[in-house]
């Protein structure tokens, strides 16, 4: 092995390389022996099949999609999971055929929202030995984003709002459910009240805080934007690979 890190490689230079500046490669680490069990593997918690169905914006019978637990930075980011615990390699040929057909039909679920030009499909698997495949959505128009890094943009763009990311996570659910299981997202509620008058604007109008607004509320107008809204969790720092259930009794920022 080398005592330098090698010179950096040339996709570093490709207009979708997410980052620029003076870089370096880093050393590269002796190999370990024995890798470690990963979740679902030995004596660890499986968190895909402890997870109740709640936690999902879709469940069938033999597949679940859930999605991250807040808005992430692209269109949509969701994950199919087997309900068995089972790796790739370890699907019957039913479950292997089925994997294809569920693919597909996410894939073009997905595509079906507004301003989604590409839907790229990853499966990594290093941190759960549970089957999970990840599906991110590449904006429309947003050429710089095309190709590899795509889950890198992902933590670093701002999050799309609350009411968006809530309506695309029903449109995707109703449109799995044509096909059978069970839709579990709901779209965000409309606000249906007047104002009582039309002179003035009620209180606490100018920040966009209302009650009704559900998960949006907290935030005012700025969720709307990205400002003020709460950070996106990206693919890249997503726990073992997946979204877990975040607890309340620690902070969602650590």
């Amino acid at each position: 092995m080398q005592d330098t890190p090698p010179s950096v490689p040339d996709f570093t230079s490709w207009p979708s390389f997410p980052f620029e500046g003076d870089l370096r490669v880093k050393q590269l680490d002796d190999p370990v022996p024995v890798e470690p069990p990963r979740k679902g593997e030995e004596d660890r918690e499986c968190t895909a099949c402890t997870a109740p169905d709640e936690a999902y914006i879709w469940v069938g019978e033999r597949w679940r999609v859930r999605a991250m637990d807040r808005p992430t930075g692209l269109p949509m980011v969701l994950i199919l999971e087997s309900r068995s615990h089972l790796d790739l390699g370890d699907l019957p040929n039913l479950l292997a055929a089925e994997l294809g057909v569920m693919t597909v039909r996410l894939e073009r679920a997905i595509r079906s929202l507004d301003g989604v030009a590409r839907v790229h499909v990853n499966r990594w698997g290093d941190g759960s030995a549970h089957l999970h495949l990840w599906f991110l959505a590449r904006p429309y128009g947003r050429l710089q984003l095309r190709g590899t890094f795509l889950s890198l943009w992902d933590s670093i763009l701002p999050p799309i709002s609350e009411a968006q990311w809530r309506e695309n996570l029903a449109l995707v659910a109703a449109w799995l459910a044509e096909f059978g299981g069970r839709p579990l997202a709901e779209p965000p509620r409309i606000q249906w009240q007047a104002p009582s008058s039309l002179s003035a604007p009620p209180p606490g109008a100018e920040n966009g805080a209302g009650a009704e607004n559900g998960a949006g509320a907290e935030n005012g107008a700025g969720a709307e934007n990205g400002a003020g809204a709460e950070e996106t969790i990206g693919v890249i720092e997503a726990a073992g690979e997946i979204a877990e259930p975040v607890d309340e009794e620690v902070p969602v920022d650590r």
